[in-house]
C-alpha cells in the first residue's frame, strides 16, 4: 500500500516565498508616473499663481494709467487757471495803476466843477504836466474873479491862478460875454517836496585863510 504525506508537500509549498503582486518594472513605471503627475501639479499650480499675480499687476498699471490721465487733466486746469489768475492779476495792476494816475484829474475836475460861480460855464480844459489852462465864457469879469478866487482858495492850485486872455464879445442877443483864459498850476499839499538846494560856500573863504598863512 503505497502513501502520499500530503501534509510535507503543503509544508513544502509553504516555505517557498510567494512571489510580489507587482512587478518591480510596473512599481518603476507607477512611482514615475506618481512624480510626474506631481511635478505637473505643481508647475500648473506655479503658472496659475503667476497668473493671478499677473493679473493683479496689469489692473494696477490700469488703475494708475486711470489716475495719471486724471492728474494729467488736473494739472492742465490747474495751469490754466494759474494763467487766468496772473493775467487777472495784470489787469488789476493795470487798473490799481490807471486809477492812481488818474486820481489827480479827477480830484482836479471836482474842484473846479465846485469853484464854478454862477453865471460862468467852460468850454475847454487842457493839462500839459501840472498846468491846466481853463478856457470858458461868464457874464461879467466879476464872474471870472470869482472863480480865481474859488480856485485859489481849493489849495489844490499854487496863488496866483493867472489870466491868460480875456475878451469882451457879443452874443447873439447883442449880450456882452466875457471870453477868458486861465492858467493854474496844480498843487499837492501832501506830495513829497524837493529838498532845498545846499547853500554855495562863500567865496573868498578859502583864499583868505591861505592869505592869513
Amino acid at each position: 500500500m503505497i502513501r502520499i504525506n500530503l501534509l510535507a508537500a503543503e509544508r513544502e509549498r509553504a516555505k517557498k516565498p510567494r512571489g510580489a503582486l507587482i512587478p518591480a518594472a510596473h512599481r518603476v513605471t507607477i512611482g514615475a508616473s506618481v512624480i510626474l503627475i506631481a511635478t505637473m501639479l505643481g508647475i500648473g499650480w506655479w503658472f496659475w499663481i503667476l497668473h493671478q499675480q499677473s493679473t493683479a499687476i496689469d489692473q494696477a498699471i490700469a488703475q494708475a494709467d486711470a489716475e495719471t490721465l486724471k492728474l494729467r487733466g488736473v494739472l492742465s486746469q490747474v495751469q490754466k487757471f494759474e494763467s487766468r489768475k496772473a493775467q487777472l492779476q495784470q489787469r488789476v495792476t493795470l487798473i490799481e495803476q490807471l486809477r492812481s494816475g488818474q486820481s489827480a484829474p479827477v480830484y482836479v475836475l471836482d474842484k473846479i466843477s465846485r469853484s464854478l460861480p454862477d453865471r460862468l460855464w467852460l468850454t475847454d480844459l487842457k493839462q500839459t504836466g501840472q498846468d491846466f489852462t481853463i478856457t470858458g465864457f461868464g457874464t461879467s469879469m466879476t464872474a471870472v474873479s470869482d472863480f480865481i478866487v474859488n480856485l485859489e482858495s481849493t489849495n489844490r492850485f499854487k496863488k496866483p491862478v493867472e489870466i491868460v486872455d480875456s475878451q469882451v464879445q457879443s452874443d447873439k442877443s447883442g449880450n456882452e460875454i466875457v471870453r477868458f483864459s486861465i492858467k493854474a498850476a496844480y498843487f499837492d499839499p501832501d506830495a513829497p517836496q524837493p529838498a532845498a538846494p545846499a547853500p554855495a560856500a562863500k567865496p573868498g573863504g578859502r583864499g583868505g585863510g591861505r592869505g592869513a598863512n
